[in-house]
């Protein structure tokens, strides 16, 4: 199997590299044409859709696990045009190409498709109400997927961290050993899920293959808040010796810590669909995240 990866340089895409080269050939892509470690690749841009089409004749993929996309939550509020590029117009095309030269893709989305106001977890077929900019967006690159015709697998995640790039975990151990307090917001519920979890799953549902088109929700199991997350990171980080002490972390309310986007308050993900279809078992976010800081202890 020959696989093409846009964004091999975000989170998920860096963890795709290695998850995916027990199947074949990976293909990296990144806008800078270079990945982390200075190794050159692809280079190519999403949001430039004129060279969606020459990419995939010159690459010639069986399938592309599409990471690329407009993270930027706060930012996307005033700078509508580039997430819907990034993260609508440019997977749409995509999906055109794909289907053009049957080649399947899979996508990711989020949880932020939903308004967070549910109080059980999100279903696939639950109806969505993105209440910002980035959720819009993604939710229009989900739509305009599923028009192209395109065989597809559209994965929602959600709470993505890792060892690499930006993000909580990483952002939580640096200013943990910075500071004596931290101050994190308790009523906002969602799923730690580590970048490595969404690209094993990944290698393992295109190893299996999928029949049938669609999306489908991929996190950790169970459930916390970031106050509860930041508690178990340093709580499994000073006997990993990542850290050498734990601050004291205070609970906050979201009123407390304004952004400019809006954040869904419920955004816990139902993977039933996932693991009854594909057989495939999901470990608690606290498993999940033992797991990722021994991977640090051992780097």
């Amino acid at each position: 199997m020959k696989v093409l990866v846009p964004g091999a340089n975000g989170q998920v895409g860096h963890a795709l590299l290695r998850s995916l080269a027990t199947l074949g050939e990976v293909v990296a892509t990144t806008r800078s044409g270079q990945l982390a470690d200075g190794a050159a690749c692809e280079q190519f841009d999403l949001a430039d859709l004129d060279a969606i089409a020459p990419l995939l004749d010159r690459v010639r993929p069986d399938v592309v696990v599409n990471a690329a996309a407009y993270t930027a939550v706060d930012r996307a509020e005033d700078d509508a045009e580039a997430a819907f590029r990034a993260n609508a117009a440019g997977p749409g095309r995509l999906a055109v190409e794909c289907a053009a030269r049957d080649i399947a893709l899979v996508h990711y989305s989020t949880d932020y498709v939903f308004d967070g106001q549910g109080s059980r977890p999100y279903r696939e077929d639950d109806a969505t109400a993105p209440i910002g900019v980035y959720g819009q967006s993604k939710l229009a690159g989900e739509e305009a997927i599923a028009a192209s015709g395109v065989r597809h697998l559209i994965l929602r995640t959600a709470w993505v961290y890792g060892l690499y790039g930006a993000n909580f975990l990483r952002t939580m151990l640096r200013v943990g050993a910075e500071r004596d307090e931290l101050r994190v917001v308790a009523d906002q519920r969602g799923t730690p899920t580590p970048a490595w979890l969404i690209a094993d799953v990944t290698a393992e549902l295109l190893r299996n293959g999928f029949d049938r088109s669609g999306v489908m929700h991929l996190v950790a199991g169970g459930e916390t808040s970031w106050h509860g997350f930041a508690e178990a990171i340093f709580a499994g980080a000073v006997p990993a010796g990542l850290i050498e002490r734990a601050p004291r972390v205070t609970a906050i309310a979201t009123s407390d810590y304004p952004t400019r986007a809006r954040r869904p308050a419920y955004s816990v993900l139902d993977t039933r669909r996932l693991q009854s279809e594909h057989g495939i078992a999901l470990p608690d976010w606290r498993d999940a995240l033992g797991t990722t800081l021994a991977g640090a202890r051992l780097s």
